[in-house]
C-alpha cells in the first residue's frame, strides 16, 4: 500500500493519494509510518529523478500538491500520535523580488521531507526576516532570489540575522546565484534546485 502511495504521490494522483492515506490509517497503520514510508519516500524518489533531468518542475508542482493534500489527511492522526516535524524552515523571497516559482518548491519539497515551512511570501525586508526568525525559533532560514539586483539584499538579511542574535544556518538559492557567492556573504548552504535544498537541510541538520 505504501509502495502504490509513494507512486500516485509521483504520478501526481491527489484523490488517489488521499484514499490510500485513507485506507493506511483505517487499516491501523501508524501516521508515523505512513508518512515517512509512504510520502517522504515518494517525494524523495521525486528528487532523485528531478536531480537527474528525468522530471521537470509542473511534474514536481503537481507530485507536492497530491503530497499536501496527503499531508492535510494524515495531519489530525500526526498530531494524536504527537509526531513532531524533523525542523522548522523559515523561507521567502528578499525585498524587491516578487519571484515565489522556486521559493514555493523548495518550501514544498522541505514539507515532503518532513519539516514545518514558515512561509514569508516574496518581496521580504531584512527586518522582517529577523524578527520571524527570533519570534518563531526556526532551525533554518531559507533566502531565493531570481534577480542580480535583488540577490545583493541576502548579505543584509544575514546581517539582520546575526544582529537580532539568530543562530540558524541560512541558506541561499536561485537563478543567478553561485556557491561562491553564498560562501562570500556568509550563507551556510546554496542550493542549485528544490532536490538539493533539503539534501542540504537535512545535512546542516543531522
Amino acid at each position: 500500500m505504501l509502495h502504490k502511495m509513494q507512486d500516485a504521490l509521483m504520478a501526481g494522483k491527489k484523490a488517489e493519494v488521499e484514499a490510500l492515506v485513507d485506507q493506511a490509517i483505517a487499516s491501523g497503520m501508524s501516521a508515523r509510518q505512513i508518512l515517512n514510508e509512504g510520502l517522504i519516500v515518494g517525494m524523495e524518489r521525486l528528487g532523485v529523478l528531478f536531480k537527474n533531468n528525468e522530471v521537470f518542475i509542473p511534474e514536481v508542482l503537481v507530485a507536492a500538491r497530491a503530497m499536501n493534500a496527503g499531508l492535510t489527511k494524515l495531519e489530525p492522526q500526526l498530531i494524536k500520535e504527537k509526531v513532531e516535524p524533523k525542523g522548522l524552515v523559515l523561507i521567502g523571497t528578499v525585498k524587491g523580488d516578487l519571484h515565489d516559482i522556486g521559493k514555493n518548491l523548495v518550501g514544498m519539497m522541505l514539507k515532503g521531507a518532513g519539516y514545518k515551512i514558515i512561509d514569508l511570501g516574496t518581496d521580504v525586508s531584512p527586518e522582517r526576516f529577523a524578527a520571524a526568525a527570533k519570534e518563531h525559533g526556526v532551525q533554518i532560514v531559507a533566502l531565493s532570489a531570481l534577480l542580480t539586483t535583488t540577490m545583493v539584499q541576502m548579505k543584509s538579511i544575514i546581517q539582520s540575522l546575526q544582529a537580532a542574535g539568530v543562530k540558524a544556518p541560512v541558506i541561499v538559492g536561485g537563478a543567478p546565484l553561485t556557491q561562491e557567492y553564498a560562501a562570500q556573504i556568509g550563507a551556510q548552504g546554496y542550493a542549485s534546485d528544490a532536490a538539493s535544498a533539503v539534501d542540504i537541510v537535512n545535512k546542516l541538520l543531522a
